[in-house]
């Protein structure tokens, strides 16, 4: 079973590295002139004018995906293989049936329309008739016709708005029955949004303020997460990132935090590559 985090990465992979385009039906195959002629007549969507006009203009290094076929491609093993008919995908495999958006939903026995705050890395995010995945940071890969019409990465509206991302409010989210979960709900910033690194010696503080204090949470903590943990300024996922730090960071806490979605974030201090730090980070990927 395909962990989480592998599903994550090859999700932002493919948004940010590979030519792609939105082709109803279409799993990650790559547009050569038989799969043009096989997309352009299976579906009633690909056989509209401006859509088949789109497909045959497509170069052969471009990969087509529509929103939960991209999800079931990466599942089917899709390696970005060119010279295969489906990109290295294997129809049907790995235990993973062939199901369209609204059936995959289902199949999430924890579907939920709240918790979007403390949502998990790699959880399927969902509104009727289409499907993306969550990548952390308030983000989520989607492929839609919307916005860029390929693979892309948007910030879910639920948690909140970004800057220089299109953004889209779901429904519902959930964990689906084909993928390994481990509790990260934060990943790597990705590139576009890794903060320049400040001048050593410097200070950098966040602007926001704790809501609430308590003694006991006092003392030293070290940065459990595997892939890191995002210093935040202010508390929740929606808000800038200052610096992400890797597992095994030490940072202090004076016993003040803020509440968000039943989390709490820690307001800490640390210094990391000689600059200061003072901002939020999640309890969840702390331990004392």
């Amino acid at each position: 079973m395909m962990k989480a985090t592998e599903l994550v990465n090859k999700a932002i992979d493919i948004a940010k590295n590979y030519k792609t385009l939105y082709v109803m039906g279409c799993f990650g195959a790559p547009m050569t002139a038989a799969n043009k002629k096989r997309y352009t007549t299976n579906h009633s969507y690909n056989k509209a004018a401006a859509r088949v006009k789109m497909i045959n203009a497509a170069s052969e290094d471009t990969f087509g995906f529509d929103c939960v076929c991209l999800i079931k491609g990466i599942l089917w093993g899709w390696d970005g293989d060119k010279n295969a008919t489906y990109g290295g995908a294997k129809y049907a495999s790995n235990n993973v049936p062939d199901i369209e958006a609204d059936s995959m939903i289902k199949k999430c026995p924890d579907a939920s329309t709240t918790g979007w705050d403390s949502m998990e890395v790699g959880e399927v995010v969902w509104t009727t008739g289409h499907i993306g995945i969550y990548i952390g940071d308030g983000l989520a890969v989607e492929c839609t016709p919307k916005w860029k019409n390929c693979v892309q990465i948007t910030a879910v509206a639920n948690i909140g708005s970004k800057s220089g991302y299109n953004a889209r409010t779901w429904k519902k989210h959930g964990h689906i029955p084909y993928v390994e979960y481990s509790g990260q709900t934060e990943a790597p910033v990705p590139e576009k949004d890794t903060p320049s690194t400040p001048a050593s010696g410097k200070e950098v503080k966040a602007t926001g303020v704790a809501t609430g204090f308590d003694k006991s949470l006092a003392g030293t903590y070290t940065v459990t997460a595997a892939s890191g943990l995002n210093v935040r300024n202010a508390a929740g996922t929606n808000n800038k990132v200052l610096v992400a730090i890797p597992k095994g960071t030490k940072v202090q806490n004076y016993g003040y935090y803020t509440l968000v979605g039943g989390v709490k974030w820690l307001y800490v201090k640390f210094t990391y590559n000689g600059v200061t730090y003072i901002g939020f980070a999640s309890a969840s990927y702390l331990k004392k």
